[in-house]
């Protein structure tokens, strides 16, 4: 492909967390001291290991790394700056849009930018508001918006990470419902302001594209490429021998439009090369992940990042 093409990438770290404790969050299984033993060695191979992926996503393509990158489960804005900085990264020219959330462990969305092709106009971060079934408050990941310009084209940018399964699928179901529908709030406020306002919602929606979530997010505003990703062969992650789309980047309709249109939707695409799953054994084709429980593996994430194609005229 020419240069006018950019990938805009999203990918669920694996609870990148930095080794000091911090005592407002749940963040000890991430402290030398742990079970887990996480320790400066672990945390700088990781980082690098993270790095590498990132640089490769949609490079291929575009030969270029990301435009644009979301990502969930860090835990603040020090990894962030650590990540940049590391041994992949730090030639790239990143900066990153990042908003400390309410979240119990600590963990966050970010949005990585690379300054040479993307200028932010207006970033900001809206509170999901949830209750547990003791009508309790559950504190949940923020979402992340971003407004800016690629390559002088506006853009919109939500980041997510929406409440796990955990506690059951459908059990959690209406969490997910209540995160699908107050980004339906925050792009009716944006549609007021810009009627044709470009659109982007990704994350890790901890649910699949078909699920009840994702059907409420993906109106007649919006349309979801990874919908033709997920098969029984295929996804981003993997729960008892199923595979699984958790990880989605949705657009707007006017990345659709053929001719004439100066910012193009090319194509959706798992990045998932060999050498970020695992290679043998019973979870042989998984993402090779950095742990198990509490054995560590030194891997990379137990999700496949996922990205999208565009072409700016």
């Amino acid at each position: 492909m020419s240069n006018n093409h950019y990938a805009i990438a999203f990918y669920n770290l694996e609870n990148l967390f930095d080794t000091k404790n911090d005592p407002t969050t749940l963040d000890d299984d991430f402290t030398p001291h742990s079970d887990k033993k996480w320790n400066e060695k672990r945390y700088r191979k990781k980082l690098k290991k993270m790095g590498r992926v990132i640089s490769n996503i949609g490079y291929d393509e575009v030969g270029y790394s990301p435009a644009l990158l979301g990502l969930a489960e860090m835990e603040n804005a020090a990894v962030l700056e650590d990540l940049i900085a590391s041994k992949y990264l730090k030639k790239k020219g990143y900066d990153f849009v990042h908003f400390d959330s309410s979240d119990e462990r600590g963990i966050d969305t970010a949005l990585l930018y690379r300054k040479e092709v993307f200028e932010v106009i207006e970033a900001n971060n809206h509170t999901v508001y949830l209750n547990n079934e003791f009508g309790e408050r559950d504190y949940t990941r923020d979402i992340l918006y971003v407004k800016g310009k690629l390559e002088g084209q506006e853009l919109h940018i939500l980041v997510n990470h929406w409440p796990s399964r955990r506690k059951g699928a459908e059990e959690t179901e209406y969490k997910r419902v209540a995160a699908a529908e107050r980004n339906l709030e925050i792009l009716q406020g944006i549609y007021a302001e810009e009627p044709n306002a470009r659109v982007i919602v990704m994350g890790d929606f901890n649910d699949d594209p078909d699920s009840k979530s994702i059907k409420t997010l993906v109106n007649d505003e919006m349309y979801n490429p990874m919908e033709m990703l997920l098969t029984k062969y295929e996804g981003t992650l993997k729960h008892r021998d199923n595979w699984h789309l958790f990880d989605q980047i949705i657009i707007s309709h006017n990345f659709l439009k053929g001719h004439g249109n100066p910012f193009r939707f090319q194509k959706a695409s798992i990045f998932n090369p060999e050498d970020i799953k695992e290679y043998k054994g019973k979870f042989k084709g998984m993402p090779f992940r950095t742990y198990v429980g509490k054995k560590y593996l030194g891997g990379y994430s137990d999700h496949f990042p996922v990205y999208a194609i565009f072409n700016i005229n």
